[in-house]
């Protein structure tokens, strides 16, 4: 049995954040319009772990834990003309977009903030904290992933 893999998947929490997912449970990270994250979407495996940041507030940070569900699912929103996510260029015998499930795992007790992940890590050890970084998707090292953990503490 393989280790799962880990990741840090940013969202606005005005758009999608980590309380929506609570009240939800699952989600598709539907949306993606950046090959380089959906890329790494597509080399995710079930079981594998994703700390929920969220960007674009204040103070930026990682606020939660989930698990990834399901894999290649093809992202609905491409196909939607009322979606801001739509993709004309997307046929639907040919998608361009996929997305995975996630299921909310828990949400930590206490946010770890930008700011401190840039005193904690560097650009290289973690992807987030790299100077004009907009990936919203991107791949953790367990060991990073292991002292994140650590660092958060217990879920609520």
């Amino acid at each position: 049995m393989r280790s799962p893999n880990y990741w840090l998947m940013k969202s606005e929490p005005d758009v999608y954040g980590i309380h929506h997912l609570k009240s939800e449970q699952t989600t598709l990270w539907d949306g993606i319009r950046n090959y380089q994250a959906r890329n790494f979407m597509r080399t995710m495996a079930v079981g594998d772990q994703a700390f929920f940041y969220h960007s674009n507030c204040k103070p930026p940070g990682i606020v939660g834990l989930m698990e990834v569900t399901e894999l290649g699912i093809v992202d609905p929103t491409q196909f939607d003309p009322t979606s801001k996510y739509h993709d004309p260029a997307s046929k639907p015998e040919s998608p361009r977009w996929d997305c995975v499930r996630l299921r909310y795992v828990g949400e930590f007790e206490s946010m770890l903030s930008l700011d401190a992940l840039k005193e904690a890590y560097t650009a290289e050890q973690l992807t987030v904290v790299r100077r004009g970084n907009r990936l919203s998707i991107m791949p953790v090292a367990t060991t990073i992933a292991t002292d994140l953990l650590e660092r958060l503490g217990p879920l609520q």
